[in-house]
């Protein structure tokens, strides 16, 4: 399959009430492929806060109708969204290696992952339910209630630049929310595939608006008074000024932010096993998730063994464009998450830490960010790239004097993202499922990739709000009511 599919002109642009639009101010963005930055996927649309304006307008008049409707039929149109994106995988998967950068196997795979979510979600429309319990008075009966939230601003990353669309669309839209999707504008094309694919479904005229951009969209989306609820994913920087600006007018946040994820090895663990994990954890999708291993935390007795296990593996894997078929990681995103990987490793290096792979760029002959998988180890624990996110494919090993220390260590950072452990003790499995500082917990397997219906969650300062792909999300698109009724 070729990459070069044609870019149709009004996936360029904005949709707002139900029609592709262009940015009020004229000003575009390109969009870049990072495996090769003289590949220009097309010139997006640079929003202005007038758009917001014009998208917030048309939620807001769509809202009520929709809302009218009631989960169930809503439920019919995200199964027939779900049903157009799998007919249209190839071109998702496409558009996702293209401007992302992954691996088209991974891009697939992100496909499949977010028609799971979507078709969790679509599946609650029936369990949207409130409770009757007991009252206090004869003849009456006492139950509770949802209602939609309202006018809900949607703001997406590039990592995963369908499935946390889906994940912030589909329980949005049921819950009889109507939405303003702003995603990153590192990968404009994918959600502009995504909305197209819910507008063909029957999603009504300013139900689902998209408006692409960065900063100023973003932030005139939070200061709009009528949006009740941001749902964020991204930094831990952003999510807390999302949070400040919308605090004074107590504006409901649903953030989702970064991740420090530690994978531990005792001394009885499953090496092989181990390795697998973590090559699958840090360096998937080139390390550009928030639940990737960046720390692997090995008992003393055992981490001679392990490097020398892992080693060879990181040293052996093929880096290059998402579309080769040989090759196991592909490019970074951009430029800055070039000269931040770049810059961890060299900052690392100074403090100690030795590179016992990568280390560097790789200069493949065309112009992309690609940084070789890296393997550094004698990380201190508290050492700048034992505490910071670098979001590469960068891990650091930290050695440990047993159980109790390598949990210290793991909790040592302030996100809580992931944790995962590799041990034979079934005492230990238990008990760090209770000392994980940490919302996604893993035994002897990778620690990325929580099933659709599980949620999706954080601890600490990777988490604030209802977390996502989960019965619990409703407590951020929707209000309890409770009612007295006399008869």
């Amino acid at each position: 399959m070729s990459l070069d599919f044609k870019v149709r002109a009004d996936h360029l642009l904005n949709h707002i009430d139900g029609t592709w639009t262009p940015g009020s101010g004229g000003q575009t963005r390109p969009n870049l492929n990072p495996a090769d930055t003289t590949d220009v996927i097309g010139e997006f649309a640079e929003s202005v806060a007038a758009d917001v304006t014009a998208a917030v307008d048309a939620a807001e008049a769509a809202q009520p109708a929709w809302a009218a409707i009631g989960p169930i039929a809503r439920a019919t149109i995200l199964t027939k969204a779900s049903r157009l994106i799998e007919e249209r995988i190839e071109d998702f998967a496409a558009a996702i290696t293209r401007e992302q950068g992954k691996r088209l196997g991974e891009a697939r795979g992100e496909v499949m992952r977010g028609l799971a979510i979507l078709e969790f979600h679509a599946g609650e429309a029936r369990r949207m339910n409130g409770e009757t319990t007991a009252a206090e008075e004869p003849r009456t009966i006492v139950m509770t209630f949802r209602r939609p939230l309202g006018v809900v601003g949607l703001i997406t990353p590039w990592n995963f630049p369908l499935t946390i669309p889906i994940w912030k669309v589909a329980p949005a839209l049921l819950s009889g929310c109507t939405a303003v999707l702003k995603p990153s504008p590192l990968t404009p094309l994918t959600a502009a595939l995504l909305v197209q694919a819910f507008h063909d479904a029957g999603v009504p005229a300013g139900v689902l608006n998209l408006v692409q951009g960065d900063r100023e969209a973003g932030e005139a989306l939070v200061d709009d008074g009528r949006v009740a609820g941001i749902s964020f994913t991204g930094s831990l920087p952003v999510g807390q000024a999302i949070n400040r600006a919308g605090a004074g007018r107590l504006l409901r946040t649903q953030l989702e932010l970064g991740g420090k994820n530690a994978l531990i090895v005792l001394a009885d663990a499953d090496l092989d096993a181990a390795c697998d994990a973590i090559i699958h954890g840090a360096y998937g999708q080139s390390g550009q998730r928030c639940s990737a291993t960046s720390r692997v935390i090995v008992d003393r007795s055992v981490h001679g063994e392990l490097l020398d296990r892992l080693a060879p593996r990181v040293r052996a894997m093929e880096i290059g464009p998402g579309d080769q078929p040989d090759a196991d990681i592909g490019p970074v995103v951009n430029d800055e998450r070039y000269q931040a990987c770049l810059g961890a490793i060299e900052n690392a290096v100074a403090d100690g830490a030795k590179v016992i792979a990568g280390g560097d760029a790789a200069e493949l002959g065309t112009p992309g960010y690609f940084v070789r998988p890296t393997l550094l180890d004698d990380v201190a624990w508290d050492s700048e790239l034992a505490q910071e996110e670098v979001f590469g494919p960068v891990l650091s090993v930290i050695t440990c004097d047993g159980y109790d220390d390598a949990m210290r260590i793991s909790n040592s950072v302030k996100y809580g993202m992931s944790g995962t452990i590799f041990t034979q003790d079934p005492a230990l499995m238990f008990q760090a499922l209770q000392d994980f500082q940490a919302g996604m917990l893993h035994v002897n397997r990778p620690g990325v990739g929580a099933y659709s219906h599980l949620p999706h969650m954080g601890a600490k300062a990777s988490q604030l709000g209802a977390p996502e792909c989960s019965p619990d999300v409703w407590n951020f698109y929707t209000d309890l009511r409770s009612a007295c009724i006399r008869y």
